[in-house]
């Protein structure tokens, strides 16, 4: 059984999380144009290496960044989102 640690609740079965995707910033959908509103809404990053993704533990509804390496399947590390510097 794989296990993953969430922040709040330590390791558990990795069935309880939902995953929602990679953590990437924003464009300003007043301020960008066509092409860099499609890039971000429809282009991923398929390249194997270290991503850091939003992870949700659903029976505590408890959200944080996963930091996980695609090419080993491994989770490097987990911890709550304190906003971009």
């Amino acid at each position: 059984m794989k296990i993953m640690t969430c922040p709040l609740n330590g390791p558990r079965p990795v069935s309880e999380f939902f995953y929602w995707g990679e953590v990437r910033p924003m464009p300003d959908p007043t301020a960008c144009d066509d092409a860099t509103w499609a890039d971000y809404v429809f282009n991923r990053n398929g390249a194997p290496g270290v991503k850091r993704e939003w992870w949700c533990h659903t029976p505590s509804n408890t959200w944080f960044i996963a930091e996980r390496d695609t090419e080993k399947d491994v989770v490097v590390r987990t911890y709550f989102y304190e906003g971009e510097a």
